[in-house]
């Protein structure tokens, strides 16, 4: 289900039909399209809040030598998310060029958002089109949030998992991790997540895990979601149309992933 339907279905309508051979709905497909397109502007904005231009925001600030406020303010979510827009592009534009057999694009946001346009079509046929959707509709979003000073949101997660604590865990606006309501000691990474699930329940079996539950779980674009489960040949299952992934071949991919960055600091 592609966003239009998906926004359509939570305000009581009914799902839309696809034309024959795609995933998507001509609507869902079109906003595909001006959600890709609109991305690489969106880049812009926040590239002109980082040389100081754009709505005023608390959180960036300039530092120089002597205590003088000098150089390139300092706004952390618009670096993030200019960083976002060009990963999630690049991701998709590599599904896609693999896939194809196309040779990859520039790494810009104008060559990035170009290369999937022109395979939209291709991409509303494929199976991760639901997901394309979903995660190019809430990257902008984000960005237009940082570009246009719209405020952060909590994003809840659930009840603790720690015995006997009744609090609630959620991710900060603007953080990268995941804490409690009731105590602050119980916080976690969100690579950790997969990890402390298992760790709770050994005996529960193997746990399956969508496209989408990796991304979030491991911050990773869903595209790159895609081609690692190719690459790696993860353990798959299909149940009621969605492809589901063995949680352990996950978490022992990005485990090996982040390795290099913990084993090689001087």
């Amino acid at each position: 289900m592609g966003e239009e339907c998906r926004r359509n279905a939570a305000d009581g309508g009914t799902k839309r039909s696809a034309r024959p051979g795609l995933r998507l709905c001509p609507s869902c497909l079109t906003r595909l399209v001006a959600t890709v397109e609109e991305l690489p502007g969106l880049y812009a904005e926040c590239e002109r809040l980082l040389g100081g231009g754009g709505p005023a925001r608390g959180g960036g600030e300039r530092r120089g030598t002597g205590g003088a406020p000098a150089g390139i303010p300092l706004n952390g979510p618009a670096a993030e998310v200019r960083s976002a827009i060009v990963a999630t592009l690049a991701s998709w534009s590599g599904l896609i060029a693999d896939e194809r057999r196309f040779p990859a694009p520039r790494r810009t946001p104008a060559h990035l958002a170009a290369f999937v346009l022109r395979s939209a079509e291709w991409l509303a046929a494929h199976p991760a089109a639901a997901d394309a959707t979903r995660e190019l509709h809430r990257l902008a979003r984000a960005a237009r949030r940082v570009a246009r000073a719209e405020p952060a949101r909590e994003l809840p997660v659930g009840p603790c998992v720690e015995p006997g604590c009744t609090g609630r865990l959620a991710v900060p606006p603007g953080a990268r991790h995941i804490e409690c309501d009731a105590d602050p000691t119980h916080r976690w990474g969100a690579p950790d997540w997969s990890r402390l699930r298992r760790a709770a329940a050994p005996e529960s079996g193997e746990r399956w895990l969508t496209a989408r539950d990796i991304a979030e779980l491991f911050g990773a674009p869903t595209g790159t979601v895609y081609r690692l489960a190719s690459e790696q040949r993860w353990r798959r299952r299909n149940l009621g149309g969605r492809t589901y992934y063995a949680e352990t071949d996950v978490h022992n991919t990005f485990s090996r992933r982040r390795t290099p960055a913990t084993t090689c600091r001087p």
